[in-house]
C-alpha cells in the first residue's frame, strides 16, 4: 500500500508565482498519479483528494497510522529569484535504502520528459521524512517560477504522472501500464534538437530504430512503434540494460 501526499492545500496555497499556486498542481498530479498506480493493482491512499488544510505532522500521522509501505510526497519547487532554476530533485530523509533508490528512479523518469534532473538530497529535518515510519520521499516537480518548467509541465502532464508512477513501480519491478494505444520507448526530451539529433545518431548506430517527434516546444527520442505493450516493455528493458532512462509512452 502507497501514501500519496498531495503538498499543501486550503489555507496553504503552497509556492506561487502568477497567480499559480501549488497546491492546484500537487493535488491534479498526485491524483493523476495515484489513478495510475491503482490501475497497476497498488493500493493508494491519499492524505487529501480535495482543497482542505492538514499541517505536514498530521499528514505523517495519518500515513503511520494507516500502516503503508511507502510516502511519497508531490511538491512543486521555488527560487528567490524567477525563471532563475529549473528542473527536478527529490528529497529523502537519508541518501540510503530503498527510498534513495525511488528517488532515483522518479527523478531518471521525469528525466526522459524533459526535466533537468537536479539530483536527490537528504533532508533529514523535513517533518514529512523525519516523521514518517515508512521510506518517504518528497517529489519537486518543477519549479513553480520557472517558464519552462511549468510549459513542460502543462504540455507534459500525462508523461509526467506516468513518469512518477514509472519510477515508483521501477522500485519494485513492475511495470506500469499505459494507456492502450501504439507503444513507443521514450529515451530523450530536448529543447535543442541538436541534442536530440545526436542521442538519435547514438542510437542509430546501435540499431535501435530511433526517430524524433517534434511538439510543444520539445524533440522527444523515441524508439520504435509496438502494437503491444509486451513487445514495448522488451524494447525498454533492452534500452535500460544499455544504460538509457525510459519511459514507455503511448498514443
Amino acid at each position: 500500500m502507497r501514501k500519496l501526499q498531495s503538498a499543501h492545500g486550503g489555507r496553504d496555497p503552497g509556492a506561487v508565482y502568477n497567480g499559480r499556486q501549488e497546491k492546484d498542481d500537487t493535488l491534479r498530479l498526485t491524483l493523476a498519479v495515484g489513478e495510475i498506480l491503482q490501475n497497476n493493482d497498488i493500493d493508494v491512499e491519499y492524505t487529501r483528494t480535495t482543497d482542505v488544510y492538514e499541517s505536514p505532522y498530521q499528514k505523517a500521522m495519518e500515513a503511520n497510522e494507516a500502516g503503508v509501505d511507502f510516502f511519497v510526497s508531490i511538491h512543486r519547487n521555488s527560487f528567490p529569484t524567477d525563471n532563475a532554476v529549473s528542473g527536478v530533485e527529490s528529497l529523502v530523509y537519508s541518501l540510503s535504502g530503498i527510498k534513495l533508490e525511488m528517488a532515483q528512479n522518479i527523478n531518471d523518469q521525469l528525466e526522459s520528459v524533459g526535466f533537468v534532473n537536479l539530483g536527490v538530497k537528504a533532508r533529514p529535518n523535513l517533518v514529512v521524512l523525519k516523521r514518517t515510519k515508512m521510506p518517504a520521499v518528497l517529489v519537486e516537480v518543477g519549479f513553480i517560477n520557472s517558464d519552462t518548467d511549468n510549459q513542460l509541465f502543462d504540455n507534459n502532464f500525462d508523461d509526467i504522472a506516468h513518469a512518477i508512477a514509472a519510477g515508483i513501480l521501477d522500485t519494485f519491478n513492475q511495470s506500469p501500464t499505459p494507456v492502450p494505444g501504439n507503444y513507443r520507448v521514450q529515451v530523450g526530451s530536448f529543447r535543442n534538437p541538436v541534442y536530440a539529433n545526436r542521442l538519435v545518431n547514438e542510437l542509430q548506430a546501435q540499431d535501435y530504430p530511433a526517430f524524433i517527434e517534434e511538439g510543444d516546444g520539445y524533440f522527444r527520442v523515441r524508439v520504435g512503434n509496438f502494437p503491444s505493450l509486451d513487445a514495448a516493455v522488451d524494447m525498454e528493458r533492452r534500452l535500460k540494460r544499455a544504460g538509457y532512462v525510459t519511459l514507455i509512452v503511448s498514443s
